[in-house]
Formats: structure tokens, C-alpha cells, sequence
């Protein structure tokens, strides 16, 4: 590689890494706790569910309940199984009878609780899981600001992730096995850097590109909607298989004495393992009602195994169906793989709690390219006023960072002590309290304070949160174990040996700093 070519990659490497460091941070560093929603959630609401996609309800019960407060007469209604828990999510759209009054004839999404039978809005039943893993990817930001930034942050973290492996790819072997601990600070920063950005490699590439998918996928599909589907949205969205068919609405009542509990074990029979994650009804009780059951087979038997089968309910005719135990199209492979490795849900806790470390270690090595970025600037040939600058600069940016450890942890006790909260109190918290924690630290004007006593801090609010849960639920580690309620036990378990590493390393940086004085 020419001089210049490798100056203009290792430049634009680094240029393009200190401007999306911060948000970077916050996304790898949310996303790592995004890995964990679904355990925090039924931590927070002291739920124990059955680890599976399948939901697990009484769907006859569930539509007599909700047609108890609402018309469902004319209307789609919508049942599904986002993520492991209580509660399902509900779509209601509007009344297709041109009778119902207009006061009533209005499209609703809440949750449904599948024991309780309870609905609830999405605001009252919001919770720091929810918060967490939509923070990774900035949805508190207005829309689609907050997406959008997300979105082209993955695209050029992309773009640092090509340029570093080409920067590196002469000694990309030599340079990963070399670590130097007893160097020069730069060295020592720059061996870190390196040596994980190689580990972190197909981690950091797969989630660049999934993140950036997910999140601008709308921009990076307009040409080929343009050019190949002529502008027709609605037909590129039905290849892509995001859209439901349309069934027209007969107006006409038939018995209200159908079962869609009888459809989901009809579609169950069909296929061995076969998980339901959604119920979609067409015309709620008309003449051309049809129910569709739509899942997949369990990851075990087929990786990627999506299905459905549509009925119609007049006849209980199946008027069609796609086999899970077929191919699928290409196009809808690549999205539904997309999909499963970015979230990380198909290998249990071990890919869980490694995706997790993953993360992690990705927040390390985006602070370590920061401050290779300060040290190689603090040199005697720069003028002292852009020393200071870059300075300051850092000092901001390991304040917003390595602030969000605490803050996390705190948010956890806070949810437990002042429970039931809200989605106003958790934004209110978190935010204000992430901001008084980097204002302090900013001003103490100390790199070596600000890592040090983050790790403190969260350390300390890390191992009161299972004493928290404890004392606020009786929930207990030993008696969750002994109850087997999974989840509870395992974010406490998380906390307890998460914190025990982080204030591990806070003692060992204290002893080396201690001795170096």
C-alpha cells in the first residue's frame, strides 16, 4: 500500500471514529443490556415465564375479555408474541361497519397479560428493559431523528471497521498477538485497540450491518423500489413479506360460537414443533371473518423455519398455507437471519452472556481508540490551546460514557423501590441523573478519577441491586432458585458477579495508580 493511500485510510479511520464515539458507546454499551430485555422485564414485574416463542394462551378467552371493552365487530384484530413474557402485544384497527359510532370506531394497540387477562397501554406498562433496548438504538430521540442517526452511526462504524482492517492488514497476524503492557501509555492503548478490534471483528461487522440495515433501511431500498418495483411500495413491502392479504368485509354477522383456539391446534397438527407467535383476525366476526396463524418451527428443528396457515371461519376451510419445513425465498431467509443474529436469541444464555461480554469489550475498544486519539495529540509541537482542546474533548467524552455504568445500575434499584413506575419516571431518571453524573465528573477534570470511581459507583449500586429486589419483593436469591423462577434469578446473579468484576478492577487500578505514586 502507497504512504498516501494508507495516511488518507488511517486518517479517515480515526476522524470517522472520534465523531460517532459517544453514540457509538451508548449504543454497544444499551444494546450489551438489550441482550438481557426480556429477563429485565420479568425481573421488574416479578414474572416467571416458560422460555419459549409459543404463545402460551387461551385465545377465546383472550377475544371475550377484549370484547368487553371494546367493539371488535368489523375490525383486525391482532395478537403477538414479541418478546419472552407475560404479556402479548394487541392491535385493534378500525371498525370496518360503517354503524359503529365514531367515538369508539378508532385503532388501539395495548398489551394483554396472558394469565391475568388484564389489558394494559404501552405507557403504563413501560419498563427500564424496554428503555434500555430502545435506547440502543435512540428511539427517545423524536422520530426519525433518533433512527435515522442510529442508522448511518452503523454505517460508519462500518466504514471504521473497513478502513482499520485495511490500515492493520500487513501486520494484522503480528500485531494481534502483541500486547505491551509495561509501555509507553500510546503503545499500551494502541495494542489494546488493535488486538480487540481484531477479536471483536465479526461481532462488530455483523452488527454494523444489521444496525444499519434495520435502522435506514427505508433509504438504502429506495433504489431498488424505484427501479425495480416502479415506485409500488405496498408490492415491495408484500415480497418482503411484511404486509398481511386483504379480505373485504362482507357486512354480515355470523354465530359468535367459532373457536380460534381450534385453528391454532389445527395449524400445531400440521407441523411437529411448530411455535405461534401471532394471531391475525380479519373481519371480527363477519361473514368473511379468517384467521390467520402465522410462527415458526422451533430454532432446534429448523434455524429458519417461518410459517402460516389461513382460515376461513364461516367453513373452517384452510384456504392456504406456507410450510415451514420448505424453502423459503432467498429474499426472506437473509431477513429473517438478519433478524436472529442481531438480537441473539436462538442459542439460550451462553450466546446471551457472550454477546453480552462482546459488547462490552467493544465499549473498551471504542474508549481505547479515543484516547490513542488524546495521546498521540499531547505531544510538546502542539500549540498548548489545541492540547487543551483535545483534552476537554476527551474529558466530556469519558464522562458521557463511562457515566452510563452507574446510572444503569442505580436504575435498577430505582425501579424496585419506587414501583409501580412509569415511562416519565424512568426517562426523567435516567436522563437527569446520567447528565449530574457527567457534569460532576467533567468538571473534576480527572481521567484517572472519572474511570476509577464509575467503576466504584457502579459496583456498589450493581451488588445492592439483588439486595434491593430482596428487600422490596422477597425475592430472594435462594428462594428464586429453590422456585425456579428463572429470570429474577439470573439478572440478580448478573448483577452480583457483574459488579464483582468491575469492583475487582477498580481495586487492581487503585493498587497500580497507589504504587505508581
Amino acid at each position: 500500500m502507497k504512504n498516501r493511500t494508507y495516511n488518507i485510510l488511517f486518517h479517515t479511520h480515526t476522524v470517522s471514529g472520534i465523531v460517532i464515539s459517544v453514540v457509538l458507546y451508548i449504543i454497544f454499551f444499551a444494546g450489551s443490556f438489550s441482550f438481557f430485555r426480556d429477563e429485565i422485564v420479568n425481573w421488574e414485574r416479578n414474572h416467571t415465564v416458560q422460555t419459549t416463542d409459543d404463545m402460551i394462551l387461551d385465545f377465546d378467552s383472550a377475544l371475550d375479555t377484549l370484547g368487553k371493552q371494546y367493539n371488535l365487530y368489523g375490525r383486525d384484530v391482532e395478537l403477538k408474541k414479541y418478546n419472552i413474557e407475560q404479556r402479548v402485544g394487541v392491535y385493534l384497527s378500525a371498525s370496518k361497519d360503517s354503524l359503529t359510532p365514531k367515538e369508539s370506531n378508532t385503532s388501539s394497540y395495548l398489551s394483554l397479560d396472558t394469565k391475568e387477562l388484564t389489558t394494559h397501554t404501552y405507557i403504563n406498562s413501560y419498563t427500564l428493559g424496554e428503555f434500555l433496548y430502545r435506547l440502543h438504538f435512540l428511539a427517545q430521540v423524536p422520530y426519525p431523528i433518533g433512527y435515522y442517526l442510529s442508522g448511518f452511526i452503523a454505517l460508519f462504524f462500518l466504514f471504521a471497521i473497513v478502513t482499520g482492517v485495511l490500515v492493520h492488514w500487513k501486520k494484522i497476524v503480528s500485531n494481534f498477538y502483541l500486547f505491551r503492557p509495561m509501555a509507553k501509555l500510546k503503545t499500551l492503548w494502541t495494542d489494546a485497540h488493535t488486538s480487540l478490534g481484531m477479536i471483536e471483528l465479526p461481532f462488530q461487522f455483523v452488527y454494523a450491518v444489521t444496525g444499519a440495515f434495520f435502522m435506514i433501511k427505508i433509504i438504502l431500498i429506495a433504489p431498488t423500489v424505484s427501479f425495480l418495483y416502479d415506485g409500488n411500495q405496498t408490492k415491495f413491502y408484500e415480497d418482503l413479506g411484511y404486509t398481511h392479504p386483504h379480505y373485504d368485509f362482507a357486512n354480515e354477522k355470523i354465530p359468535s360460537n367459532f373457536s380460534v383456539n381450534s385453528f391454532v391446534d389445527k395449524t400445531k397438527d400440521l407441523w411437529n414443533d411448530f411455535e405461534v407467535i401471532e394471531i391475525h383476525i380479519f373481519n371480527y366476526g363477519d361473514a368473511n371473518m379468517h384467521v390467520l396463524v402465522n410462527g415458526h418451527l422451533n430454532y432446534k428443528t429448523k434455524f429458519n423455519g417461518t410459517g402460516e396457515a389461513i382460515y376461513k371461519v364461516s367453513n373452517g376451510e384452510l384456504v392456504s398455507k406456507k410450510d415451514p419445513t420448505l424453502k423459503i425465498s432467498y429474499l426472506e431467509s437473509v431477513k429473517n437471519i438478519l433478524y436472529r443474529i442481531h438480537y441473539g436469541d436462538y442459542g439460550g444464555y451462553v450466546l446471551k452472556l457472550f454477546s453480552f461480554l462482546l459488547g462490552i469489550i467493544s465499549c473498551f475498544v471504542i474508549i481505547s481508540g479515543v484516547m490513542i486519539w488524546l495521546v498521540a495529540r499531547d505531544k510538546k509541537n502542539i500549540p498548548e490551546r489545541k492540547r487543551r482542546f483535545n483534552e476537554r474533548v476527551v474529558r466530556i467524552y469519558l464522562a458521557i460514557c463511562l457515566s452510563m455504568y452507574p446510572i444503569t445500575a442505580l436504575s435498577f434499584i430505582a425501579v424496585k423501590v419506587f414501583q409501580p413506575v412509569s415511562q416519565s419516571f424512568i426517562y426523567s431518571f435516567y436522563f437527569i441523573g446520567w447528565l449530574l453524573l457527567t457534569v460532576f465528573f467533567i468538571l473534576k477534570k480527572d481521567h484517572n478519577f472519572t474511570n476509577k470511581y464509575n467503576l466504584l459507583l457502579g459496583s456498589i449500586f450493581g451488588l445492592l441491586v439483588p439486595i434491593t429486589n430482596g428487600l422490596t419483593t422477597g425475592n430472594w436469591i435462594w428462594k428464586t432458585f429453590a422456585n425456579q423462577q428463572h429470570q429474577i434469578l439470573f439478572v440478580d446473579l448478573f448483577w452480583l458477579f457483574l459488579a464483582s468484576a468491575t469492583l475487582y478492577v477498580y481495586f487492581k487500578l487503585t493498587k497500580k495508580y497507589n504504587n505508581k505514586v
